[in-house]
């Protein structure tokens, strides 16, 4: 079974055989012992740390259809290697283009992600409310900010109800939280351990997210 590999140790990585070898190096430079991940089990690469490697091994990544995500010294999102698109479905690529060019249908599928990402904070918010956090004024403010999502009319009124309803959701992560404290949202760079979890969670989703729509070629419909 394939899974996703986190690197975040800088090193070195190149081919042997079939297998990738990644060489993780200290502080100092010396070099660790050496890591040996089989290609066929590999799903993705996530690079935290410096890596040093060459275009031969990318060649064979692309081959093996081995996507490789970058992430920089804050662990933000920085860029993606991907295969070539040997899925490429070109009536998805029209259908695509025409849900851009049409804003009533950006503006329906804008709202449908503020509507799951908005119920998705109820859904915590009420796991924790029903264990004794007092969380029920919140849970109000929210499901009132999600009644305002059909009839916004423009992408930044929807952006607005958007980080209107994160905003009370993170004021609820006092109550949740016992052992740090958030003191508010806080980023680029973040400002304590809270802060720094949510940056991280954010861009492997974000770096997910783009890899699963890499790989969802099929027919749709709008």
């Amino acid at each position: 079974m394939k899974k996703p590999y986190y690197l975040f140790n800088p090193g070195r990585m190149s081919r042997r055989d079939n297998t990738l070898k990644f060489t993780a190096v200290d502080e100092l430079g010396n070099e660790q012992k050496p890591r040996y991940l089989p290609i066929a089990g590999i799903e993705a690469l996530y690079i935290f740390g410096s890596i040093d490697t060459n275009s031969a091994l990318f060649n064979f990544l692309g081959k093996q259809q081995v996507p490789v995500h970058f992430f920089d010294y804050y662990e933000h999102y920085t860029g993606s290697f991907q295969p070539k698109e040997y899925l490429l479905a070109g009536k998805m690529q029209v259908e695509q283009t025409r849900a851009y060019l049409s804003s009533k249908r950006r503006m329906h599928i804008a709202q449908r992600l503020v509507s799951g990402a908005s119920f998705n904070m109820l859904k915590n918010l009420r796991y924790y409310n029903a264990r004794g956090r007092a969380l029920e004024d919140l849970i109000q403010q929210i499901e009132k900010l999600r009644q305002l999502i059909p009839e916004a009319e423009d992408v930044p009124s929807l952006m607005g109800i958007e980080g209107n309803c994160r905003q009370t959701y993170y004021q609820a992560f006092e109550h949740i939280i016992t052992h740090f404290e958030m003191n508010g949202r806080r980023k680029q760079p973040p400002s304590n351990e809270v802060n720094a979890a949510i940056s991280f969670g954010n861009m492997m989703c974000y770096a997910l997210a783009l890899d699963m729509i890499y790989h969802t070629q099929g027919v749709t419909d709008f």
